[in-house]
């Protein structure tokens, strides 16, 4: 009885070329490694990962969103376990803390760009082009020889063909994207490694003698200087000029997340250039998340919201003089409709807003009134409610009809809409 051949021995597990994982670079990374991971993943220049980045960053905040939930789930080279699980089972350091404050930065700035459509459209369409060239390059890799791309049978015979016995490469071997291309063709070694980024290996110092008796001083290694300070004064002139100089032309919302969003990107600068030299400190931590907290919450602020304070009364002494609309911004606003008389079987509309502040209306004696009172954030008052009886409150709405008092002459109906954003809105009669 014949036995089975057994199959011929492969090669040698060694020899089987790993696949590149996804991993954030220790040796080339600028701030988290993410940008120079990508570039040998993908492979493609980190440069123009670093650009994209950039752009995305200052044109509505998903490259800082995105880096930043990437240096947390992407593992650094030779590591199995990212920063969100170290974090998540309570070892956390400063890449994880820098990676979170990126991420809520990024938040903030993408809020601050909702209405925006220009430069969100021009977001998405550079992040569609980026992800493109990514899956592009990194399928060119997996393609055959002859650029097609590979079958079953010949992706079986490249994984059992022996590799080509190559040998290792040295730390300055010339490469394609690391490398400028000279007229002659070859490439040039330069002192940079990449096109934007550290140095491939920083050379030793040699320790300096004492000298005391030769009469130079000894020279002691200093500590990195905090620049909290710095970076907090630089942040406060950002924000003043930012705010100052849109305060009498933007609403107060707009205004606020100018200077708030200045004085954001100058801390995000300074938490980047703190990660590079080893200088982030509690503080500017802190203040990042507090700026980030008030960009969030001025971006709600209501549009009505002006910046000037006004004290405004409109005073209409006919039915045909009552206007459609009335609008103040910030201040406090009488709408006096004591004079108007609304002719019988008639109805007369109109509307009212104030952004931040008090409205008052003053309605006639003797006029049906169907009103609709709203209060984003205060209270509403209307005839028939306790004095002094005062309840803010958010999202108030209140709808009621006014008869008119009893013996009063016949008339027509007053139809009322008023609205205050942050404020108090308060209703009326007047006497007959």
């Amino acid at each position: 009885m014949t036995q089975p051949t057994a199959p011929a021995p492969g090669p040698p597990p060694e020899h089987q070329l790993p696949p590149v994982l996804l991993r954030r670079t220790a040796r080339h990374k600028v701030v988290g490694g993410v940008c120079g991971g990508l570039g040998r993943y993908c492979d493609v220049d980190p440069v123009i990962f670093r650009i994209a980045m950039g752009v995305l960053s200052v044109t509505g905040g998903i490259g800082l969103i995105f880096y930043g939930f990437a240096w947390l789930l992407i593992p650094l080279e030779g590591e199995e376990e990212n920063e969100a699980r170290r974090a998540l089972s309570g070892r956390v350091d400063g890449a994880a803390l820098v990676a979170v404050l990126l991420a809520l930065l990024g938040c903030g700035l993408f809020l601050s760009m909702l209405g925006n459509d220009g430069t969100l459209a021009f977001s998405a369409l550079l992040s569609l082009a980026v992800v493109g060239a990514a899956v592009w390059s990194r399928r060119r890799t997996t393609a055959a020889p002859d650029g097609g791309p590979l079958d079953g049978a010949t992706a079986h015979a490249v994984a059992e063909a022996p590799p080509e016995a190559k040998a290792p490469p040295t730390p300055d071997s010339p490469s394609w994207w690391r490398d400028p291309i000279v007229k002659d063709g070859t490439t040039g070694p330069v002192a940079t490694g990449y096109l934007w980024g550290p140095p491939d290996a920083s050379p030793d110092l040699a320790p300096l003698p004492r000298g005391r008796r030769a009469g130079v001083a000894a020279r002691r290694p200093r500590g990195p200087r905090g620049i909290a300070g710095v970076v907090f004064l630089l942040a406060l002139v950002a924000g003043g000029l930012g705010t100052g100089l849109t305060w009498d032309s933007q609403p107060l919302g707009t205004s606020l997340q100018i200077g708030l969003a200045c004085a954001l990107a100058v801390f995000g600068l300074g938490l980047v250039v703190g990660s590079l030299l080893g200088r982030i400190g509690g503080g500017t931590i802190l203040l990042t998340v507090v700026t980030s907290v008030l960009l969030v919450g001025a971006s709600v602020l209501p549009k009505q919201i002006d910046t000037q304070w006004m004290r405004t009364e409109w005073r209409p002494a006919t039915a045909a003089a009552v206007a459609p609309q009335y609008q103040l911004g910030s201040g406090m606003a009488t709408l006096d409709l004591s004079r108007v008389a609304v002719p019988v079987e008639e109805t007369v509309s109109t509307k009212a807003e104030v952004g931040a502040g008090r409205l008052r209306v003053v309605l006639p004696g003797d006029a049906t009134v169907r009103i609709r009172a709203r209060a984003g954030v205060g209270d509403v008052r209307l005839p028939g409610d306790p004095v002094n009886d005062v309840d803010v409150a958010p999202d108030r709405d209140r709808t009621r009809t006014l008869a008119p008092p009893a013996g009063a002459k016949p008339a027509g109906t007053l139809d009322l809409d008023l609205a205050v954003a942050l404020g108090q809105v308060e209703v009326t009669r007047a006497a007959s």
